[in-house]
């Protein structure tokens, strides 16, 4: 097997590939394809290779694919997460003590959403929840939350050191996971050409440069939901909730809490978990359809109808599930008891205007250029 240490830096020049590196990682391709599982020291250590691009761009591309296609194991996830935490995060520190917290999905779902993720962050942020988050441009759906923020208005290309200035001062900044900014080394630079669901879609997501303890994480398939579960708390998550909503047939999935019907849930903590379900009626929302969550057919129209949530929200089928994918987050963080009074502060939050405000703040705290991240917002604003 390879020696990690040969694979840290990808300092050397390579005019061609080593032969003896392409026959091991071949031999590891060999083992995925007959179904084989990698111990998270071999996944460490191949990930290692493909970040530091002392692969071609062939065999990590087969890698991603071997993968998936057996189905990745939590060992194997967990190690590709240490390869990209360890030698191509650019990480942050926080001095006070904060407590952060991320809300994040997998993409690869049947049911395509508008980015609801993105729309709870904000009003969780306005109620006071420091939120790290981390996420990319569009893998397998139509606009990302890299792309949704940065028409809003927000600097998704500056560096960490901004983004944890935006959470110490608006309690709400997003790392780019496609930025040679906050990942150096190779991520940026795969998930540039990846359109296809990957082991990246956990393993990546999970490697926040904050390093939040809290987590509110939707998955695509209610079968992860357990070993998501076990990932997080074997990552350092101190609380986290994992869910899958459910379409009104319970047959479509998504990774967001589902207004359309059930939604399964897993809560952990550092000693104790738990699974259940919770239905929009629990949370005081009535059921919706799928045109209540639906993704637009271009970004321009998806950043007006995100809009609408915050500044027409009586007019916007949106904001039942705006508020039932917050309700988790205040949940985790010990703001609320209940998923039902989340939901119901979320809403006052976006009834009131604060999170609009939150929003404008946000624009103006995570950029480097503060007066054109609100002139982008004040178009789009103009439009509604």
């Amino acid at each position: 097997m390879f020696e990690s240490s040969d694979f840290v830096s990808g300092d050397e020049e390579m005019t061609e590939f080593d032969e003896k590196y392409l026959r091991e990682f071949g031999e590891v391709l060999e083992r995925i394809l007959a179904g084989e599982s990698l111990s998270e020291e071999e996944a460490y250590e191949v990930f290692l290779q493909v970040l530091s691009n002392k692969q071609p761009a062939l065999n990590q591309g087969a890698l991603l694919a071997a993968l998936r296609g057996k189905g990745e194991s939590i060992e194997e996830i967990a190690g590709c997460w240490r390869a990209i935490m360890q030698a191509d995060t650019v990480k942050v520190r926080f001095d006070d003590g904060k407590t952060l917290v991320e809300n994040c999905g997998t993409g690869m779902d049947r049911i395509k959403t508008f980015n609801i993720s993105t729309a709870a962050a904000i009003v969780a942020a306005s109620l006071g929840v420091p939120m790290a988050r981390h996420g990319a441009r569009a893998i397998t759906s139509r606009a990302g939350t890299v792309d949704i923020a940065e028409a809003l208005g927000v600097d998704v290309e500056c560096g960490v050191d901004v983004v944890k200035s935006s959470i110490e001062q608006a309690n709400l900044g997003l790392f780019n996971g496609m930025s040679a900014r906050v990942h150096p080394e190779g991520l940026f630079r795969i998930l540039k050409y990846v359109r296809f669901g990957s082991i990246l879609n956990i393993s990546a997501s999970l490697a926040n440069p904050a390093t939040p303890t809290l987590g509110a994480r939707g998955v695509c398939d209610q079968a992860m939901l357990k070993d998501v579960a076990l990932l997080m708390r074997r990552l350092g998550y101190r609380k986290g909730i994992v869910y899958t909503g459910l379409d009104m047939n319970g047959e479509g999935s998504m990774d967001e809490v589902s207004i359309l019907g059930l939604t399964r849930v897993v809560e952990f903590s550092e000693s104790t978990m738990d699974s259940y379900e919770i239905t929009p009626e629990v949370m005081n929302i009535k059921r919706g359809t799928y045109d209540d969550v639906k993704p637009m057919g271009d970004l321009e129209s998806e950043v007006i109808e995100f809009l609408k949530a915050f500044v027409q929200p009586s007019k916007s089928s949106r904001v039942d599930a705006i508020c039932a994918n917050t309700a988790p987050v205040l949940y985790v963080y010990g703001m609320t008891g209940s998923f039902s009074e989340g939901a119901a502060m979320a809403r006052e939050s976006i009834e009131s205007g604060q999170a609009l405000e939150q929003l404008k703040l946000w624009v103006q705290t995570q950029n480097r250029m503060p007066e054109k991240g609100m002139e982008k917002l004040e178009k789009y604003l103009s439009f509604i």
